[in-house]
């Protein structure tokens, strides 16, 4: 192992959940409060790590200073909690827009995964499993992340059991085995080492969030608003199960192939 080997930050949230069925067994998916797709997406940042840390933490102090903003319940709620965080799903539009329009000027981009929520390939592929979901989305994720000689360090927010110890390694190994069989000839040459975050206590976290939720909302309602507004942060999206576009892969978008509306899902019929 080579000691002297860069270390290398990516920050990784999700949006969206992995719940399929109520009560009953009944499918749930895009029914009120159970989304029709999972994400996750991974954020490289350009600049210094430090950087971005301290003028985000300024920024939230800024809100809970706001005599305006820090009497929105969910502000308030957080500050209450131990200090205010940003969080795409709960902010109110005002919040919002101080740390989308800080996202806009900083150098970073976002790769992610978008995995519809089909009921059939669940069983068949994830074998009802939650946690088999989440990890094969990871895998996608990091499996082209093995070629350079560096310690990649993935700073992950913590979802419950998704996110355990031995769920992480059950998706570098489904990564591993993907590398292997699309490059039999190299080497992994990368260190790769999970570091599970607290949003709360780990501010470039929000950075990941905020820019997984508006490439979300263009899959689950049809909005682009604010995909439209940080579509050059957004490197890549791949729609992993979408199999009818698989040819060419047109299942993946990036600058040159952005989304619109028309990536807007619907409840899956099996």
């Amino acid at each position: 192992m080579n000691s002297e080997r860069k270390t290398s930050h990516r920050f990784l949230d999700e949006v969206g959940d992995t719940t399929f069925f109520g009560k009953g067994r009944i499918v749930s998916v895009g029914r009120p409060g159970v989304s029709l797709s999972f994400a996750l997406g991974m954020v490289k940042f350009e600049i210094d790590l430090r950087r971005i840390r301290r003028e985000i933490k300024e920024l939230q102090k800024v809100i809970e200073n706001d005599e305006y903003l820090n009497k929105i319940p969910s502000v308030r709620k957080r500050i209450e909690g131990g200090g205010f965080f940003f969080h795409a799903t709960d902010d109110t539009p005002e919040v919002r827009e101080r740390l989308i329009r800080y996202i806009k000027e900083t150098p970073c981009s976002l790769e992610m995964i978008i995995g519809r929520k089909i009921p059939s390939l669940f069983a068949k592929k994830h074998h009802n499993k939650e946690t088999e979901f989440y990890a094969d989305m990871l895998s996608h994720l990091l499996k082209n992340k093995f070629m350079q000689d560096q310690k990649l360090v993935l700073n992950i927010a913590e979802r419950g059991s998704s996110t355990q110890h031995v769920n992480l390694q059950h998706a570098l190994e489904k990564a591993i085995e993907r590398f292997a069989k699309t490059h039999p000839l190299s080497e992994i040459s990368s260190q790769v080492v999970f570091n599970v975050q607290n949003p709360r206590t780990e501010p470039l976290l929000c950075i990941s969030d905020y820019l997984c939720w508006s490439v979300h909302r263009v899959f689950e309602r049809g909005e682009t608003r604010h995909y439209e507004y940080l579509k050059e942060k957004v490197a890549l999206v791949i729609d992993l199960y979408d199999t009818e576009h698989y040819d060419g892969f047109q299942n993946y978008y990036g600058r040159k192939k952005e989304l619109t509306k028309n990536n807007k899902l619907s409840p899956p019929s099996s």
